[in-house]
């Protein structure tokens, strides 16, 4: 096949390291892997506490995301294989891909060109079957709820307060809004319900914040799927259904070893939803990579106003664990979207000016990446931009954001790890251990003492740049309501739109001076946070006209192709 193989090809033709030599390179005996085909394996929990974490510990983030991508997980490979040019012995920590984007309009999630995690289709297919395992144990709980409503409804759970619902790891709109329990009288009792996507589950925020197999249990006992008649919460302990969950999760909990196109590990663990979760990966996978590795790179889902912060205020509490630097992917592109000058619609041809050599436009989206490095240098990370580099970009205009981040006394390198591998990523691998040299003092958004409204506040003022919270009467009813029960000494998190800093979607660069609405507060007390939403939130995505499931196919030799 002539012209520019593609991620697949490249992927494919890729030789692989033995996996038991992968593990060697952290330290991991083969009784220590549990093969899943030749290329593929979980890690023991054993694995896990068996050394003291002390490696550099690395986030990466970006600007805020375009329809374009700007390509963090492929950076976050290309980093590591950089880290590994130079001497280091890195390690890659990321989420699995999820079936829905896979088959949808994203595509897959291993990185790309010669920057990728593979075998890509084992990635971005199954894996080890993690996402299955927690489908099924969620849609347990579920089918538990109304078993316990068909026999007698002991606990007295009211039907309209069930939050409960289903998921599926497919992009399917049509289940977003469900009644079930219609036929006869022993079909169950009919309520209205719906589908969540299963990265949207928090059941998938349990598994990646879990610490051990202990403590995912008495998480799992800790989920309210609803409340009785007097408005006190019902868990999933109360309907002796977490035990059973537990036992589906026992191997999900244990993370998976890759490797990177050019031998390195990669831990791929969990995959949260960036919008309505934590948007990281596990901590268990953390702590393996960072006792075995000199240094690990880890993702944060979409810009640092979403994944980074939760990154720092709900996993690194949690975790204990302290990022020596974050690093913020830009793009020429993102930034000259972000000048407000251009449409960009997934799916759709670019506009040719949109690739003309035109510096004022990158200049012009500068406001966004200076958010974006505020709100890193507002928790006391060292930042590094990594220039995300395409073959289409121009020197002068990579030059723009060379100065402006030489301005903010934060390193920068341009990076062609995507063409040229990890020897495209060597200068973005020596600006990022100069950076975690700096050393760190990690500063919360906020006190877990604080209130509910008040921890609200500050992620809204200090991380997004709003002036203030607008609270819906219904959301400022639920946020006492949680107090009082006990809740108000746990993390907030905000659902909201990835594509822009504020809540509403079409809004470019970094706005100041507007105010969050909060439509509606929810619980999530088995993964230990209170989230509100801010804006309309589709937990379960639909397929576009032309999905990416159009064009995998299964060759005559049996080569998956069609996956990008």
């Amino acid at each position: 096949m002539g012209g520019v193989p593609s991620d697949l090809e490249i992927a494919q033709a890729a030789p692989l390291r033995p996996l038991s030599d992968v593990g060697a390179a952290l330290g991991l005996t083969p009784d220590e892997l549990e093969p899943f085909g030749r290329h593929a394996a979980k890690i023991e929990l054993d694995a896990v506490g068996a050394a003291r974490p002390s490696g550099k510990y690395v986030v990466m983030t970006a600007v805020t995301p375009t329809p374009l991508g700007e390509g963090k997980t492929t950076t976050a490979v290309g980093l590591v294989q950089g880290l590994g040019r130079i001497g280091s012995n890195a390690t890659a920590v990321l989420r699995q891909p999820s079936l829905g984007p896979v088959f949808g309009i994203k595509g897959g999630a291993a990185g790309a060109g010669w920057s990728q995690i593979i075998p890509m289709e084992v990635l971005n297919l199954h894996l080890t079957g993690d996402f299955h395992a927690v489908t099924a144990a969620h849609n347990l709980l579920a089918a538990m709820v109304d078993n316990h409503l068909q026999h007698g409804n002991q606990l007295g759970i009211a039907p309209h307060s069930i939050t409960w619902g289903r998921v599926l790891d497919v992009n399917d709109r049509a289940l977003r809004n469900i009644v079930i329990g219609l036929g006869g009288r022993l079909d169950g009792v009919p309520r209205q319900a719906r589908f969540d996507i299963t990265a949207a589950s928090e059941v998938m925020t349990i598994l990646a914040l879990a610490t051990s197999l202990t403590d995912l249990r008495e998480r799992l006992g800790r989920i309210v799927v609803g409340t009785d008649a007097e408005g006190r919460p019902v868990t999933a302990e109360m309907l002796k259904a977490a035990g059973a969950m537990a036992v589906l999760l026992k191997d999900a909990v244990r993370p998976n070893l890759l490797q990177t196109i050019e031998g390195q590990p990669a831990l791929i663990h969990c995959g949260p939803f960036g919008n309505i979760a934590t948007g990281n990966s596990s901590i268990v996978a953390d702590h393996v990579g960072l006792s075995r590795s000199d240094i690990i790179v880890t993702e944060a889902g979409f810009g640092a106003d979403l994944g980074y912060e939760r990154f720092v205020n709900v996993k690194c509490r949690t975790s204990g664990f302290v990022p020596d630097a974050a690093v913020v992917v830009v793009t020429v592109r993102a930034l000259k979207v972000h000048s407000g000058r251009f449409k960009v619609v997934a799916g759709k041809p670019l506009p040719p000016e949109l690739l003309e050599e035109n510096p004022d436009d990158v200049a012009a989206g500068l406001s966004n990446l200076a958010h974006h490095l505020d709100i890193v240098a507002g928790t006391g990370v060292p930042a590094v931009v990594a220039i995300n580099a395409f073959s289409d970009d121009h020197p002068s205009e990579h030059a723009v954001i060379q100065r402006f981040a030489q301005q903010r006394g934060v390193r920068c390198a341009v990076s062609t790890h995507v063409a040229d591998g990890g020897a495209g990523a060597v200068a973005l691998a020596r600006a990022v251990l100069a950076a975690v040299e700096d050393g760190t003092r990690l500063r919360f958004s906020y006190e877990l003492d604080a209130s509910l409204e008040d921890k609200l506040h500050a992620v809204a003022t200090k991380v997004y740049g709003a002036s203030g919270v607008e609270l819906a009467p219904a959301a400022a009813k639920e946020l006492a309501r949680l107090t009082e029960l006990g809740f108000g000494g746990l993390p907030v998190l905000i659902a909201k739109t990835h594509l822009s800093t504020t809540a509403t979607p079409a809004d470019r660069g970094a706005p100041k001076g507007w105010v969050l609405p909060v439509r509606e507060v929810r619980l999530a007390a088995g993964a230990g946070y209170v989230y509100v939403l801010s804006g309309q939130m589709q937990t379960m995505p639909g397929l576009g006209s032309s999905p990416a499931a159009e064009r995998v196919d299964l060759a005559e030799d049996g080569r998956v192709v069609g996956l990008f």
